[in-house]
């Protein structure tokens, strides 16, 4: 017989909230918060570790089979789940399962000219879900985030990747790690930056690549520039000079797969 919560003051709903709120608990518990069917599902098919899935019946959607899941299933009531939902469309089903390294060593590559997305020091969890969509929309090789400034597993990039942050092959390092990673691996680094650059459409993306996009207030440090093999740019035909980074990502990613198709 299934567990039953109906109080929000349950230990474990206590723990879920803080779970979703604290960063520093996440990583100290290697727990985080997977909240929405179609999110769970995929968070499964990526081999993720579940350790409680929660259940409100009266608005589960019954397209996971509970029976089948490795891990324990407690049925919540409607109030404890409209206290621990972030938003009332998930289907009534939210997991807390563990975390995953991300290490660039555990990348593995599929073709021997892999095409990659780097992201410097991304914050708002907004463009790191959107940049996330369109690595899973290119179905790339590997997204690596440099000197991450925020935690992939919090519930806002979960929830604005739409659950790509499990879809994609995902790895975390400082920049210094990565330049060294992607040198010993042969693969040529396309710096985005403004200064000392030449037109993406000039160049050749069919050989291993990984493309290196900054943020749209810092743009990129010094180290990729002067590391990079060619410096790149979008040319601008109005009066701003600079496009947000997820729209920058995807106009390069989808040049490079664009080449890829012909080649």
């Amino acid at each position: 017989m299934r567990k039953h919560i109906t109080s929000i003051s349950n230990p474990l709903v206590k723990h879920l909230l803080l779970l979703q709120k604290k960063s520093k608990l996440r990583k100290s518990e290697n727990e985080f918060i997977i909240e929405g069917v179609q999110e769970l599902n995929y968070a499964i098919e990526a081999k993720y570790t579940l350790k409680q899935v929660l259940v409100c019946n009266d608005v589960f959607e019954n397209n996971i089979q509970l029976d089948d899941l490795d891990c324990e299933v407690i049925d919540i009531s409607q109030d404890v789940f409209e206290k621990i939902a972030y938003r009332s469309s998930t289907g009534g089903v939210i997991a807390i399962a563990e975390t995953k390294n991300l290490s660039l060593k555990d990348l593995n590559f599929k073709t021997k000219s892999p095409l990659i997305l780097i992201a410097e020091a991304p914050e708002k969890p907004g463009n790191i879900g959107a940049l996330l969509r369109t690595c899973d929309a290119a179905n790339l090789d590997a997204v690596i985030i440099a000197n991450p400034k925020t935690d992939l597993y919090n519930p806002n990039i979960i929830r604005s990747s739409v659950g790509t942050v499990f879809t994609n092959s995902i790895a975390t390092g400082s920049t210094s790690e990565i330049i060294d990673y992607l040198t010993k691996n042969s693969i040529y680094i396309f710096a985005a930056a403004l200064q000392d650059s030449s037109s993406y459409l000039k160049e050749d993306f069919t050989k291993a690549t990984a493309i290196v996009v900054g943020t749209e207030d810092e743009g990129l440090s010094e180290s990729w520039r002067s590391q990079a093999h060619k410096i790149i740019k979008i040319p601008m035909e109005g009066k701003v000079d600079s496009l947000n980074v997820s729209v920058s990502a995807s106009i390069l990613i989808f040049e490079a797969k664009r080449q890829r198709l012909n080649h």
